[in-house]
């Protein structure tokens, strides 16, 4: 039996880059499972001896953890669905509709691919100041709900670049109106590229810190982020709880991708086409 030498090396080299990429998230599961006494003693890497599930207990009710999941979740959904109308709209109306303006309308949105986060910062704080919206919800949403739709849109527009004219034609011919076309006939076709910016909104949204730690200051508007990052104390730590919330946060990520995969890998390669 002949024994191809490139691919036995691909696949070993495939593995080897498998197990860098998923031992973070066994370390994590392992570290959660652990008390302040074994870490210190020097069994951070390993598995645990003992495994102590009160660490997700202390975590999710007494340090709140589920509460602020609760709130990452409520916030993440509304920019998601907000983002996601607002892109496909806006996206839909450069692309398919010959206006004056387009084209700077499609700029506009490119721009802001190359504002940084931290450069906005401060200007969104005096804004949102002066129209009293710090310390509550929509301190956040407004602001995630901005930075997802420059690459939601910039992505949608190839998208809908894909699709033939022909179907809006013979719609438009059968007497169906331009948001009735939109809504029946387009949108279910993009549901791939919906998915696919919708991940990346969510990853976005529910791993950012910035916004949340400056535009939020009470407990009950928290974000998970935040949340985690409250648990280190100013002399000790809990670290077997703290990485118990760690865990919590981490889950929901693996969970959607794992879902959402192959939506995402159609999306990519369809928006690529003439995107």
């Amino acid at each position: 039996m002949k024994i191809n030498v490139t691919k036995v090396f691909l696949h070993i080299l495939l593995a080897a880059f498998a197990i860098v990429q998923v031992y973070p998230l066994i370390f994590l599961l392992f570290f959660s499972l652990k008390d302040n006494n074994e870490i210190y003693s020097g069994n951070v890497m390993g598995v645990p001896h003992k495994l102590h599930w009160e660490n997700y207990h202390n975590a999710l009710f007494n340090a709140n953890v589920g509460h602020y999941l609760v709130n990452s979740i409520f916030v993440t959904a509304v920019v998601i669905v907000v983002s996601g109308i607002l892109a496909c709209m806006v996206s839909y109306a450069i692309a398919r509709m010959r206006v004056r303006g387009n084209n700077i309308v499609k700029t506009f949105f490119s721009i802001g691919l190359m504002i940084p986060l931290h450069a906005v910062l401060l200007p969104v704080f005096i804004m949102l100041r002066n129209l009293k919206m710090l310390d509550t919800y929509q301190a956040i949403i407004v602001p995630y709900i901005a930075f997802a739709l420059p690459m939601a849109i910039f992505f949608m527009i190839g998208f809908f670049q894909t699709l033939p004219l022909e179907l809006e034609e013979s719609a438009f011919l059968d007497g169906c109106g331009i948001f009735r076309t939109f809504f029946t006939i387009i949108l279910p076709l993009v549901k791939p590229a919906l998915a696919t910016i919708s991940i990346f909104t969510f990853l976005s949204t529910w791993n950012e810190m910035m916004f949340a730690i400056t535009f939020i200051n009470s407990e009950k508007y928290r974000t998970l982020t935040v949340g985690i990052m409250q648990m280190v104390g100013q002399y000790t730590t809990d670290w077997g709880s703290m990485g118990a919330g760690l865990v919590v946060a981490t889950l929901p990520t693996v969970i959607i991708y794992l879902l959402f995969s192959n939506q995402v890998q159609s999306g990519m390669v369809a928006g690529a086409v003439k995107g």
